[in-house]
């Protein structure tokens, strides 16, 4: 790492910054931590949550975090890396390099060679950190910031993600299991891109042959998604749609799926704004879970990471009418006045 390109945030003592963070990447959800320093979460997702403060944060693809920096009342005499690195849960390659920023301090005078000091992130695989973090995440819920989620429902969905198989190419090599190619799918339904823009056809009212508005509410073959994986890994693929009537209340639950081996996937929705209303590890039980959801003080946001060998529930107002897209694996939600 030279020191001409490692980005410096230049600071003063006795002050508190606001500091932005995205995570940018693609697939991989991070940790991130500055060392010797304690950094208070005020927002995530462009949404107030109730302060907390922390060491280490965790961040999946396209979600944001707005954290308070206080720096040190006196010059410490070091440097401090900003330190960011995967969390991982799947069973692939990945990435396992840390990247790294210098938080500097505004010196009284020239120094050079000060110690640096290297925070201490959780371990690759650190579920246990990750869930104890999204738990502390709450809206503010007050008068000025209500926290308005929907209580009477009006839809219940029941999505299962994660990977499965497909025929490799004609002439192709594939890496997926027996020479298949890995196909993400949600309730086991890999989007297949029109060649005609889905709202157009929707608009035209001329679908037939575009796309199917008979996207599954639930699961078409229940089976022990965390357990023993089923022995047909194929997926089916399709151009189908979710219609919602206009002002529906949804809840969705999301399930990770072994598969092909458990794993965390980061999703998010357009268009709206959602309530994280309960998670859990193991299969999503329908009687018992509901009873222990949040519906008084739930972060609001509109990215999500879906537990490795779990569950997540959110809830949504359908009040922004259009075609709006629901990826990293991908269904699309149609939202129309009817």
């Amino acid at each position: 790492m030279k020191s001409a390109d490692t980005f410096k945030l230049k600071v003063k003592t006795g002050k508190t910054y606001l500091l932005r963070l995205i995570n940018a990447a693609l697939n991989d959800e991070l940790f991130f931590s500055i060392a010797n320093h304690t950094l208070t979460v005020v927002e995530a997702d462009a949404i107030y949550v109730k302060p907390f403060k922390t060491e280490t944060l965790i961040l999946a693809p396209g979600q944001t975090t707005n954290v308070l920096l206080k720096t040190k009342s006196k010059f410490p005499g070091a440097n401090f890396l900003m330190s960011a690195r995967p969390y991982v849960t799947g069973q692939g390659t990945f990435d396992n390099s840390t990247v790294a920023g210098i938080l500097e301090y505004e010196s009284p005078v020239p120094m050079k060679n000060l110690p640096l000091f290297t925070p201490t992130l959780p371990s690759l695989n650190d579920t246990s950190f990750v869930s104890k973090f999204s738990n502390r995440l709450r809206s503010l819920a007050n008068s000025k910031f209500p926290a308005n989620v929907p209580q009477k429902i009006d839809k219940h969905l029941f999505f299962t993600v994660g990977l499965g198989t497909a025929p490799c190419a004609q002439n192709r090599t594939c890496q997926g299991p027996n020479g298949a190619r890995f196909a993400a799918s949600i309730n086991n339904v890999s989007f297949v891109q029109p060649s005609v823009a889905l709202l157009q056809s929707h608009f035209f009212n001329k679908s037939k042959g575009v796309y199917s508005p008979y996207f599954p509410i639930n699961p078409v073959h229940w089976f022990n998604y965390t357990g023993t994986p089923p022995n047909n890994t194929f997926v089916s693929n399709g151009t189908k749609l979710m219609v919602l009537p206009f002002n529906t209340s949804v809840e969705l639950v999301m399930q990770d799926t072994s598969i092909l081996g458990a794993e965390s996937h980061p999703l998010h929705l357009h268009g709206f704004n959602f309530f994280v209303v309960g998670q859990g590890f193991g299969n999503y039980d329908p009687k018992k879970d509901p009873k222990n959801f949040n519906l008084v003080d739930p972060i609001e946001r509109n990215t999500v990471g879906v537990p490795s060998g779990g569950w997540v529930a959110i809830r949504f107002l359908a009040d922004n009418p259009g075609l709006l897209l629901m990826h990293v694996i991908s269904v699309w939600f149609l939202v129309v006045h009817i």
